[in-house]
């Protein structure tokens, strides 16, 4: 019996065996297929035809940023494909169908694809702020469900297909600022339910269709912008729901407007500005809603209706630079709600009432401007004694000459408003406590002080507001939206904002999370989506003084960068497909978990082999040596901490001594910043190809056993954040003001030389002050060009883009206002980050402390008289006339225009300009040729002259001849030329 049982036991054993090792041969292979099989068979759920639309899509289309890389993997509507979003249940017909494109703000070019008609159950398209050009495909008029169709800030060109006209639900059409031209189609008159019109900024021409008054349900239409022409139509009175009418910079030559458009009981906004127009203003009495009308820059001839006078709800007139004539209408007294009356530049006659402001009860925060320049105005009716709120302009009237009225000199005199923010606070924040290498950052109006927090950061634009000066309207407009969203008032930030053609506002706006008692400083996964879909989904409150609006971007950085967004509103399919796709995902897991014990005995030598096959990988460029990990860890002594001399989102750097003693910086990745081979690869042959005297120099690199590391020169000095923050703090001597200029000069060169002579011109994208490292000789070297990013090249047809369409990167503080808003990299963002390090140089300030702007700090200093109190006093001996100089040029570069700044070509004339004239000891010419001050410093500080050797009594030629070697004239490039180009 026991051998009996002995042999049971074997047997089992063997068969056991025998089973294990089957598995282990055959059996993983043949599961995992299985596996897969059962997941395409429940994934496969989309409609044939649908699926076979989208790839053909796709090919129409250029990503190169990968953002559609999901696109031919599994089931569109299950396998998560970018901005595909699938209705969450099947059809009659037992398919999933597509019910949204959200392709907004992906850097796609190309075409739209015709098959973009197959997506027959399609209710919102949206391919805004691409870059598409071509047509666009008359087989979108059979999506017979399509609601929204956003195809605005593109390239499109062509005219607007007829069968757009054939879609009966759609209630909103943006094809705003792209290329369009040709007629407005009458088949749009069979768009019953639209409700907005958003056509502006492009070509279209011809007659505006009166047939289209038979929208009904329309509530903006928005024209402006374009090259329309022939007569207003009078049948748009009909369109009772209306409440913006937009045609401002057309061509209506020789007429005027219908008297008809005074039947619009719902009207809130009349703009036709800039438009030929003639003949008289109508009587507008019977348009109770009325509260902005602007019809300034046309040829309206007649008298001001004292109708006018009866709208109780007008907040702005504004009928400057026309032909009108006669009296200003005493019944302008009773606006009782107007903030703004422009009625200059015409031949008004005749007294002033002063009733105008003597009737009006103001609030304490409400301002009037009436701005009567350049009539034929001859007294003032009453008392000139406006209150300290109303703005009277009367400078190019007879009454500025020939009245004898007391303090008619006031009024006589043009006046341009400055407005000054004040952002002074007594509370001081530790810089240190809040991480803003990580976009964090102190709320700036957070009721409790330091509160630290990481906010969203969007992209906003006001398409038809009823103002052109926004400062009055800042505190109103942050409620609006933080009502909307259902949040505190100091949520919100507007942090800048800037007048674009036709009278629209981009804003860059910051959400912060709000103050709780566990201090939670980042918002969690579902209200980020919560906010994303608030903002893009056109769901805030209406208001006829803001407009309507539009998301330009929704930016996610630092703890947010793996959020995604499109998740939220793509609902996961039900029925059979969850009940396969649960069964195929539970065992897989199952699976997995077998896998996975076989997967991880094998790891540690599939590791080896996977370094071994990396590390064969290599390039050899002239001058630059390929590193074994041994030599590395030699020189750094085996990465010790106390070699570890900065730190950065690439990883750590370390201080290193070759096996020839020569010393060198070795920049080492961690784990998550790991490049592919290729890529690494070719970061390294770029970087092989940058030589400049102020661009830190690329040794070698390491490409092995998993690591990737670039070695090179080592800066003895650090960096010039280490300087301007040890001079402020007084823990070691300072530079002074003739240093910090040559290394403000060092920089423009680095910079300009990638701009125009780098082979490809590269933008750096990541320049700040712990980027410039100083030599021995206190020489500026620009580092770190891990973020660069290749300038544009010449397309197929030999034009030059002037930028690249790119997500957001740099640090917070130095990133181009514009590049955040619009994601476009250009020179100028360079040149933005660059002036903010000047600021830095000359004030020794953080580019954002306690949640300041420095460049707001500066403008509010200079504005305010005080700019000399916040230079860094540090720098010792100065003169005023360079330093307004230096000044004036950091300011330039920080233009939230990028237009209005200089290029770098210009930044590194002005710099040498500056130096030329600053005087090395005191009986030299200054920059404004006076006589300067003793240096008041008592430091000893490395000596300016040792940078520059000047003398008073020679020309700026001679100068630069005699300068040190270092000190060459012109841009220093390769060739030593000063490129000519085109500032961008």
């Amino acid at each position: 019996m026991l051998n009996g049982c002995l042999s049971y036991s074997s047997i089992f054993q063997f068969l056991q065996d025998s089973v294990m090792q089957g598995l282990r041969i055959h059996g993983y292979a043949l599961v995992v297929s299985f596996c897969f099989i059962i997941i395409i068979a429940a994934s496969q759920r989309i409609h044939p035809s649908e699926g076979n639309a989208l790839i053909e899509i796709k090919k129409s289309l250029i990503d190169p940023k990968e953002n559609l890389r999901k696109w031919n993997k599994g089931d569109p509507c299950t396998s998560n494909w970018t901005g595909v979003w699938c209705f969450d249940e099947v059809g009659d017909d037992g398919y999933f169908h597509v019910r949204e494109l959200y392709l907004m703000t992906l850097n796609l070019s190309g075409s739209l694809a015709p098959q973009l008609g197959q997506l027959s159950h399609l209710m919102i398209l949206n391919f805004m702020w691409n870059n598409l050009t071509g047509t666009i495909p008359k087989e979108i008029g059979n999506l017979a469900s399509l609601k929204l169709l956003l195809l605005n800030g593109n390239n499109l060109s062509g005219k607007l297909p007829d069968e757009l006209g054939n879609l009966p639900k759609l209630n909103r059409i943006q094809v705003d600022q792209n290329q369009l031209s040709g007629p407005i189609p009458e088949s749009f008159s069979n768009l019953i339910n639209v409700e907005h019109i958003h056509m502006y900024n492009n070509s279209f021409s011809g007659q505006i269709p009166p047939i289209l008054s038979n929208l009904h349900n329309l509530r903006h239409l928005l024209m402006d912008n374009n090259n329309l022409s022939g007569y207003l139509p009078p049948e748009f009175s009909m369109l009772q729901n209306l409440r913006i009418l937009q045609l401002d910079n057309n061509n209506f030559s020789g007429n005027g407007i219908p008297s008809t458009y005074a039947n619009l009981p719902r009207l809130a906004k009349l703009s036709l500005r800039n438009c030929t127009l003639q003949g008289a203003i109508p009587n507008f009495s019977s348009t109770p809603k009325l509260r902005f009308l602007l019809l300034n820059g046309n040829n309206l001839s007649g008298k001001l209706p004292d109708e006018l006078g009866n709208l109780s709800e007008l907040k702005r007139i504004q009928v400057d630079q026309n032909q009108l004539s006669g009296p200003i209408p005493e019944s302008f007294s009773n606006l009782m709600n107007v903030r703004h009356m422009s009625l200059k530049n015409n031949n008004l006659s005749g007294s002033v009432p002063a009733s105008i402001w003597q009737s009006i009860t103001f609030g304490v925060s409400a301002k009037l401007l009436i701005d009567l320049c350049n009539n034929l105005l001859l007294d003032v009716s009453g008392s000139l004694n406006p209150p300290e709120n109303v703005t009277l302009r009367l400078s190019g009237n007879p009454i500025c000459i020939n009245s004898n009225m007391q303090n008619i000199g006031e009024y006589c005199k043009p006046e341009e408003h400055v407005f000054v923010e004040s952002t002074n606070s007594t509370v001081v924040c530790p810089v240190q406590a809040c991480p803003v290498d990580n976009f964090y950052e102190y709320v700036p109006s957070s009721p409790v002080p330091c509160f630290c927090a990481a906010p969203l950061r969007i992209g906003y634009r006001l398409k038809s507001p009823s103002f052109s000066y926004f400062p009055p309207y800042r505190a109103s407009f942050q409620s609006y939206i933080t009502q909307s969203l259902n949040m505190d008032f100091y949520q919100l930030s507007i942090e800048t904002y800037s007048w674009e053609e036709g009278s629209r506002l981009n804003m860059y706006l910051k959400v912060f999370p709000k103050y709780n008692d566990s201090r939670s400083s980042v918002f969690n996964v579902s209200e980020v989506r919560r906010i994303e879909f608030k903002f893009s989904s056109w769901n805030f409150l209406p208001s006829d003084i803001f407009g309507p609006y539009e998301l330009l971007n929704f930016t996610l950085l630092g703890p947010y960068d793996d959020v995604i967004i499109d998740t939220t509103k793509r609902t996961d399919s039900k029925g059979i497909l969850v009940a396969s796709t649960l069964a195929a995902i539970a065992f897989v897991l199952a699976i997995s978990a077998l896998i996975f014990v076989l997967i991880s005995r094998r790891r540690v030598n599939s590791f080896h082999r996977l370094s071994r096959k990396a590390s064969s990988i290599s390039i050899k460029i002239d001058g630059l040596k390929a590193f074994t990990l041994k030599e590395l860890a030699r020189a750094t002594d085996k990465f010790n901490n106390t070699n570890k001399i900065g730190q950065g989102g690439y990883g750590n750097v370390y201080k290193g001594i070759l096996s020839d003693e020569t010393f060198v910086a070795v920049k080492r990745a961690e784990e998550g910043s790991l490049q592919g081979q290729k890529e690494f690869l070719t970061e390294i042959e770029l970087l092989s190809r940058l030589h400049h005297r102020n661009l830190v120099s690329l040794i070698g690199y390491c490409n092995e056993a998993g690591e990737q590391m670039l070695v090179y020169e080592f800066m003895p000095n650090g960096t010039l954040r280490d300087w301007i923050s040890a001079g402020r703090s007084m823990k070691k001597e300072s530079l002074s003001f003739g240093m910090r200029l040559q290394i403000a000069k060092g920089v423009a060169k680095g910079i300009l030389y990638l701009h125009t002579e780098a082979d490809p011109p590269i933008f750096h994208r990541d320049i700040k002050s712990t980027n410039i490292l100083l030599d021995s000789n206190f020489i500026a070297k620009v580092a770190d060009f891990g973020l660069s990013r290749l300038a544009p090249i010449l397309d197929d047809e030999g034009h030059l883009p002037n930028y690249v369409s790119t997500i957001v990167k740099g640090t917070p503080g130095y990133v181009d206002p514009e590049y955040l808003m619009t994601h476009k990299l250009t020179d100028k963002s360079d040149v933005y980050s660059v002036g903010i390090v000047y600021l830095e140089l000359l004030t020794g300030m953080q580019p954002i402390t306690h949640g300041k702007n420095i460049v707001r700090e500066v403008n509010i200093a200079r504005q305010s008289g005080m700019i000399y109190s916040i230079i860094d006093s540090g720098m010792g001996f100065y003169e005023s006339g360079c330093l307004d100089k230096f000044l004036n040029l950091a300011l330039s570069c920080c233009e939230d225009n990028p237009e209005l700044r200089p290029s770098m070509v210009d930044v590194v004339r002005e710099l040498e300009d500056i130096i030329a004239m600053f005087p090395e000891t005191n009986d030299t010419n200054s920059c404004s040729y006076s006589t300067s001050s003793d240096n008041s410093s008592g430091k000893v500080v490395p000596s300016s002259s040792s940078l520059s050797s000047t003398s008073s009594d020679v020309t700026r030629e001679n100068q630069q001849q005699q300068q040190m070697t270092w000190y060459v004239s012109g841009s220093d490039l390769v060739s030593g030329v000063v490129p000519t180009i085109v500032p961008r």
